[in-house]
């Protein structure tokens, strides 16, 4: 099993910037790709970035690219996302993910754990 629990959420002007985090605890958290997910209301889920268990590789999707930043510290189990140039658009609740092996890292459906999540509100 593995546990994980975002942090960082909150209330930002458009163009302002955020960082959430995932803190991950349980099996080995290095042999997993992670991923972050976001669900605005009525709107389906969708992924957001996804790096791999060596954090050598990451994805974005094409609405965040150039604006966010996922990164990992192994040490501290703990994978990042930091959001800049905010969006109204970007409001959503924010998930993190994990799942063994890096194919199909943009499919939420092949995640093995995810966290509660954690609100992201952009206001204009």
């Amino acid at each position: 099993q593995v546990q994980l629990v975002e942090s960082g959420g909150g209330l930002v002007q458009a163009g302002g910037s955020l960082r959430l985090s995932c803190a991950a605890s349980g099996r080995t958290f290095s042999n997993y790709a992670m991923g972050w997910f976001r669900q605005a209301p009525g709107k389906e889920r969708e992924f957001v970035a996804a790096i791999t268990y060596s954090g050598g590789v990451t994805y974005y999707s094409e609405p965040v690219k150039g604006r966010f930043t996922i990164s990992r510290d192994k040490a501290k189990n703990t994978v990042y996302l930091q959001m800049n140039s905010l969006k109204p658009e970007d409001t959503a609740v924010y998930s993190c993910a994990a799942k063994l092996g890096i194919r199909d890292v943009g499919s939420g459906s092949r995640y093995d754990y995810w966290g509660q999540g954690t609100q992201v509100t952009v206001s204009s």
